[in-house]
């Protein structure tokens, strides 16, 4: 929706001025301006002041009578604009977006920052129409977001798709996993496709309204119709003297098929194959034995002793939630966390702030902008090693290191008066080597009486006793394996195969994947991959935008090839392996490169392969368009005949 655009519904003028009382000050202020055009509004005594942590600053840092002054005029200019008043500055120069920007963070921020501000407000959108051409037919492997974002997009763009997915239904991983607590740690308006709005109930939603949400944004567009549910895809074959790919298949019911396609999206996700640890008699367990991502519908913990493998994002949901209903809970945690605090934990969005959402798009748009710089890019510059730094075990650089205080500060704090388990929490390495947790009581439950940390890993299990690798036995009648997923494997659930019968997996040595910004291979063409290698943020931030950035870019790879003779396009290799180069050469400089931790980011080498060094602008501007020298295209010349190669996709 463009910036001035009014949202067709009859407006509630009493409950909007009490959406505008209750609303966030910096983000009502970028409103005000824009309505206005008056410049005071971003200099003091109004300008908010830098928020801590992950804070929304809700009041800005502002004296109260100074936040009823901002709201007063918000509200005048609101209600003109819906009497018809036109946006004083409906479209600010890039470099005036981020400087807006900066004003409402309190801190500053890039000036080449303004284009994607300026995207996300919607007033920079692009045809995705192809060009005229040969009509081209998708397969899209996943039901989850990357294939919903897809699927919309395609269709957008005139594109014939269908998917294969192997649940009942839409939503991948938030299909799939539904254990107590299962939520988003990534704020609401920032998981959201900017094709379809929705009116969220929280600030972070948890699984069942992000599945609500998934499920709606099919139904509106109409995925479900174009879906084999039930499928699950085994190989994606590329057939040479077809320029085709052949995608086999199995039924529920077991029977196979085989399918036809000109171009196959993978839409897996990395979050898709749990990680499961091969522990010696595991299999002699007399109780449940559970993955997070598997928890039964059926499972009920109450008054039972329980056993948690794990302590990172699934277990620090879990252990707040079900810790004071079970009888006991054992955690075996080998390894440290840090975790932020997380103040917005299940607070539901005030009813008339969701109206103010709803009545004026702007407000919503600039409160992302806040959310987007607060939760991703804030903290990037803040990741890199100073190779000068003194302490290089503990944190990065002086910026690094004031996190490391905080955080220290805070865990002191939660764990109150049991600072004996302060040694067996706190990291000894930086913060953010690993992703960074937030709170949801993990620390206050670890001071109940019913909860025990052992600080080790899980050895083996004998029968209905577990041991830990320092000997402690714990008694269970549960076993909940919060292990996480094998993020390093990339499409680790299905075989591709392509030119000259090369196997994509063995071509990535199982664990050491890497694509051209993420989305494509030489020696695969028509093969695209959304949430693929040194995509996802590590530093934060919502991964809808990394794959609505690949879509975007994928469709400028159809349009080269639509637009040509050509029946195939596939990245150079020299492009590709520069790219790797470069993007290993970037996080070589950063955090999660730094040997004190251990995270799923790397492979068994040590290479990162899950996570992108990029600023989310960054990977933004690399995706808006795809260079032709980038790429090969193939022509068959007659039917039978060798494809004539073209030097480049110009």
């Amino acid at each position: 929706m463009r910036v001035g655009d009014k949202a067709k519904m009859a407006i509630d003028r009493d409950r909007l001025a009490n959406g505008i009382a209750q609303a966030n000050i910096p983000s009502l202020l970028m409103v005000l301006v824009q309505l206005t055009g008056d410049s005071r509004w971003l200099a003091d005594p109004y300008a908010p002041s830098r928020a801590g942590g992950l804070d929304d600053n809700d009041d800005g840092g502002l004296d109260p009578a100074i936040q009823q002054e901002i709201r007063a005029a918000a509200r005048d200019a609101i209600f003109a604009w819906l009497d018809g008043a036109p946006v004083a500055d409906p479209d600010p120069a890039d470099t005036r977006l981020a400087a807006m920007l900066a004003v409402a963070m309190g801190e500053p921020v890039p000036p080449e920052y303004g284009e994607i501000i300026a995207f996300n407000l919607g007033l920079r959108r692009p045809d995705p129409a192809l060009a005229p051409g040969r009509p081209l037919k998708a397969i899209i492997v996943g039901g989850g977001i990357s294939g919903l974002c897809a699927a919309v997009n395609l269709t957008q763009a005139g594109v014939a798709w269908e998917i294969f997915e192997k649940n009942e239904d839409v939503g991948g991983t938030w299909f799939e996993n539904r254990y107590p607590g299962c939520g988003v740690d990534t704020p609401n308006l920032t998981y959201t496709f900017s094709f379809a709005e929705w009116d969220w109930a929280h600030y972070f939603p948890l699984q069942s309204e992000i599945r609500r949400y998934l499920s709606a944004v099919a139904d509106r567009f109409g995925v479900r119709d174009h879906v084999r549910f039930g499928t699950r895809v085994e190989e994606v074959r590329w057939i040479e003297e077809d320029r085709q790919w052949e995608v086999s298949a199995a039924k529920a019911d077991g029977s196979r098929f085989v399918a036809r396609a000109d171009v196959v999206l993978s839409a897996v996700g990395v979050l898709n194959v749990p990680q499961k640890p091969a522990i010696p008699g595991i299999e002699s367990f007399a109780g449940p034995v559970v993955h997070t991502a598997e928890w039964p519908e059926d499972l009920d913990v109450t008054g039972k002793k329980v056993a948690v493998v794990g302590n990172g994002a699934s277990a620090m949901q879990l252990v707040p939630e079900i810790a004071p209903r079970v009888a006991e809970l054992s955690i075996f945690a080998r390894s440290k966390q840090w975790a932020a605090p997380f103040p917005q934990y299940r607070r539901e969005i005030p009813a008339d702030v969701r109206y103010l959402m709803q009545a004026v798009p702007l407000y919503r748009q600039w409160y992302e902008q806040r959310l987007t710089w607060t939760f991703n890019d804030r903290i990037h510059s803040s990741l890199f090693k100073d190779p000068s730094w003194p302490e290089p075990q503990r944190s990065l650089n002086a910026v690094n290191d004031g996190h490391r205080r905080f955080f220290t500060q805070y865990v002191v704090d939660q764990l109150g008066d049991r600072q004996d388990l302060l040694d067996k929490v706190l990291p000894d390495f930086p913060p953010f080597a690993k992703r960074m947790l937030l709170d949801n009581g993990w620390y206050r439950a670890l001071r109940r009486d019913n909860v025990r940390l052992v600080a080790d890993r899980l050895s083996r299990v004998e029968e209905g006793v577990l041991v830990a690798g320092n000997g402690e036995r714990v008694e269970a009648d549960v076993l909940v394996l919060a292990t996480g997923f094998k993020a390093a494997e990339v499409l680790g659930s299905y075989d591709v195969v392509g030119r000259d019968g090369a196997v994509l997996r063995e071509v990535w040595e199982i664990d050491n994947a890497s694509a051209y910004l993420g989305t494509a291979v030489p020696g695969f063409p028509n093969f695209f991959i959304l949430l693929g290698p040194n995509v996802g943020s590590g530093h934060g931030g919502s991964m809808i935008r990394s794959i609505e950035n690949q879509m975007h870019y994928i469709l400028e790879i159809l349009k080269l090839l639509s637009g040509s003779r050509a029946e195939t396009i596939e990245v150079r290799p020299e492009v590709y392996d520069a790219y790797r180069a470069k993007v290993d050469a970037a996080h070589e400089k950063m955090v999660w490169t730094h040997r004190g931790a251990d995270n799923w980011y790397r492979n068994s080498r040590g290479r990162i392969v899950a996570i992108t060094p990029w600023r989310n602008d960054d990977f933004w501007r690399m995706t808006r368009r795809a260079d032709p020298d980038d790429y090969l295209l193939d022509r068959a010349t007659a039917k039978g005949e060798p494809a004539a190669r073209e030097a480049s996709a110009g």
